[in-house]
Formats: C-alpha cells, structure tokens, sequence
C-alpha cells in the first residue's frame, strides 16, 4: 500500500514550518507568506561524482593537498571581491534589486572566463536570442562559450555531466525547478533542493558555479536564510537605478576578505571598473559649502574617501524629523544625542537629512567624527575646510576613541592632496605618515568642534 504524502506549509519568507495554514507568521510576523508544499522523501543515494567515484570516509593524514589557483578575470575589482580571483570548486551566489545589472555582471565575466575554460551560461529567464544580443554589446563572444535555455535540475545536471565544465552559471536559482519536489518554482523547498545538488556538483567536480538570487523589498536574499549558509560565497550588487555607479559587495568569502567591496560604472558597453573611486565620490563637492565633511572609510582592505553631507533645518512639526541615507539611522541618532549632551548643541528641534554621496553605504564606527562635524557645521553655517578629513569613533561621554588601520587612511588622504587629517590621539603611537599632510591628535569631540569651527 502507498504511504500518503505528507504536506507541510511553509513560509516563503523565512522557511518556517507549520502543520496547517497561518495567516501571519509567528516567525518573522509576514503576512500571506504560507504555501502548500509535499514533503519529499530524502535521497538515500551517494554523492557521486562526474567520473562516477562515490564519497567515502578518509582519515585526515590520506586527504590530499595541493595549492589551489584562482581564475583571474579581466575585471580587477571582481578578483578583489572574491579574494583574488575565482576558487575552482566554488558555489558563489549574487544578490541584487532587479535591473541592478546581474545578468549583465555575470555574462561580462563569462565571457572572459572562456578564454581560460568551458563556460556553460543556464538561463531560466532569457532565451538565448535575448543573451546574444547583450553579448555581442559587451563584447568578443568565444566559441567556449555555452548558453542554455532550460529551467529543469534533470536536464542541467545532465548537459553538465555532457559538458563537464569548468564554469556554469545559473541564472536565476528562483526558477529552477527540480521535478522531485511537487512544490512551485521559487518556493522555499525547490530553492534548498536546487542549491544542495548544485552544491554537490561544485564540489565533487571542482566547477566554479555562480548562481543569481533576488531580493525581497527589505532588500535581503530571497528564499530560506539556510542558501547563504550553503554557498561559499554571498554578494550584493547594490546602486541606484537613476545613478550609473553599482558596487558589489562581500558579505560572506571562505576564500578572501568579506566586506570587500568592488565599484564599477554602467555604460553602453557594460560595466567599467572605476580605480579610483575616492576621486569619483569627492569630484562634485562644492568648495565652501556647510554641512560637508570628508571621511577615511575602509571598505575590507581599500581606503576611500567618502563626502558626508547634512542638512539641519528648525521643524515646522512637534517632533524633530531624522532621515538619512547611506548610513545607519541609530547612529546617526546616537551621534545627535551626544552632541546635544557634550556639545551643546540644541538639535531636539532641529529637522536633520544625512546621506553619503555617491551611493556609499558606511557602516563602520570610524565614520562617526566626520558624521559629527556635518551635522555641526550644518548647525553652526560655518563650512569646513576643502582639505581636512575627520576619522574616529565617538563614544557616549564624547571621547574619541581609535579605529584599526589607521595609517592606511592616513596614506590615502594625502595622496588625494589633503592637508590636514583629525584623528583619534591614542591611534599615533608609532605612526609613519607622509610629509604631506598635517596629523591632529584629538581626545574629545568638544576639542575637534573648537578647532574647526573655533
């Protein structure tokens, strides 16, 4: 007799279980996010390889070792981002709003691998006309190159073990669909079961595979939080649809540095890497004006200058207005607070607007003497000097506490032409910093709003 399949719901946000249906879910509180799904019988068979050779248990001392070479591509800051090139073996996964420019990142750099191997380019959402067309935009097009209209796991592991490349990229992973599970395209269940056979490929075969995610409206990855556990790596390609500068970011590397972070341009033929995006961000700042300040922020192993800019007006409404783009609200807040109670600074009835220009988003503690001196000189009418830069962290009683590499920072600044940099007193110890520029020690943030704005 048949055993009854069992059906489970499951949230298509978060991945949350429940024996029957829910309106809200209790997990992550989302509402109409639970489906209908048959839960598959598990796999009993081995992992096997293309060749044919199943996984066995081995002792530490038998596994062999041997120095793994990254792929380069021809795009210097995607090597930077995966940590110096593409790890043969690797599942990475990339991330980004629609229209970002994915499918056009990606089939950039497919091209180029071909030139040093197999590339086999899946595509579940574009017919193959579509993805020529963009190629021969881009650029040369390889007779190494494969593309592949299908949507079926059977049939792409099949064209695989055909093949046997050494690059495959799936484009996008929510439309794959493996005929095992009984569940829709895109739901949480086909998601796992595609990403852990694509998985087992990459590994068992050493095939650097590059599969595409998207994004819910918060701007997470869609689809269980368990994918960016599975993968080797996770990217974001971020940027504003009205603006042609896009960055792809690190968030997980098991190869290389994370949060690294590569800056690249749209433009007709493709994406261009910029080299120097301190130069690019600071370009269009106007000389003299209020509520500017420049930071040294480093982005993984790169330092770049980033122009913070505020705006503090008085409210027409009761309660004060805080908005900010680029950079982290409760920071901001944080940072407002402190100027209000050791500063003396009256913002309690004060409207503030902060962004970072040029799409940048700031994170790290290192920002928030320059967030500070904006905000001040917003506040004050009084503008910052063109050629001064501010680093360091603000704590609650107002001291300015030191950040990691700093040197570095300091190095970057004066080979941008600054001439004078703010920076946490206890970071100079032992510092070597060129001639250039003029060094400020300072302990608290009164001390930096008395010398800059006397």
């Amino acid at each position: 007799m048949a055993k009854k399949a069992k059906s489970t719901f499951i949230c298509q946000n978060c991945g949350y279980h429940s024996p029957k249906y829910l309106g809200r879910c209790p997990n992550c509180g989302e509402w109409n996010s639970f489906l209908e799904e048959i839960e598959a019988e598990p796999i009993k068979n081995a992992r096997v390889s293309l060749t044919g050779e199943k996984s066995r248990p081995m002792k530490l001392d038998e596994v062999e070792t041997q120095h793994t070479l990254r792929v380069e591509t021809d795009l210097d800051e995607f090597n930077r981002v995966l940590g110096g090139g593409v790890v043969p073996g690797s599942l990475v996964l990339i991330g980004g709003d629609p229209g970002i420019g994915k499918s056009t990142l990606l089939l950039q750099v497919s091209t180029q691998l071909a030139n040093r191997g197999r590339v086999l380019y899946v595509s579940g959402e574009e017919s193959a006309q579509q993805i020529k067309l963009r190629a021969e935009r881009l650029g040369d097009i390889n007779s190494d190159f494969y593309l592949y209209a299908e949507t079926n796991m059977v049939n792409i592991r099949a064209e695989i073990e055909r093949m046997q490349p050494n690059f495959v990229i799936i484009d996008s992973i929510q439309t794959i669909m493996s005929p095992e599970i009984s569940s829709v395209q895109g739901s949480v269940s086909q998601i796992k079961e595609v990403t852990a056979e694509l998985m087992q490929l990459a590994k068992m075969n050493n095939i650097a595979i590059f599969i595409v995610g998207h994004v819910t409206k918060e701007g997470n990855l869609a689809g269980p939080r368990m994918l960016e556990h599975m993968v080797d790596t996770v990217l974001y390609f971020e940027g504003e649809r009205q603006h042609t500068f896009r960055i792809l970011r690190a968030v997980k590397n098991r190869f290389g540095s994370t949060n690294e972070i590569g800056i690249f341009e749209m433009q007709s033929v493709g994406l261009v890497e910029v080299t120097n995006p301190s130069e690019v961000f600071l370009e269009e700042r106007l000389a003299g004006a209020t509520g500017s300040a420049i930071v040294v922020s480093m982005e993984g192993t790169r330092p770049i200058l980033v122009e913070i800019q505020a705006l503090v007006t008085p409210t027409v409404f009761g309660n004060a207005k805080r908005t900010t783009t680029g950079l982290d609200f409760n920071r901001v807040s944080l940072i407002m607070a402190v100027l209000e109670k050791r500063a003396g600074l009256l913002l309690q009835n004060q409207d503030a607007y902060l962004k970072s220009a040029g799409g940048v988003k700031l994170d790290e503690p290192a920002i928030d003497l320059a967030v500070a001196v904006a905000i001040a000189s917003s506040y004050k009418e009084e503008p910052t000097s063109a050629d001064a830069a501010f680093i360091g962290e603000i704590g609650l009683t107002g001291e300015i506490r030191r950040v990691n590499r700093i040197e570095s920072r300091i190095n970057e600044a004066a080979k941008l032409g600054f001439k004078k940099i703010y920076v946490p007193k206890n970071s100079l110890t032992g510092l070597k910093v060129p001639n250039t520029i003029q060094v400020v020690g300072v302990t608290t943030l009164t001390e930096v709003l008395g010398k800059v704005f006397g």
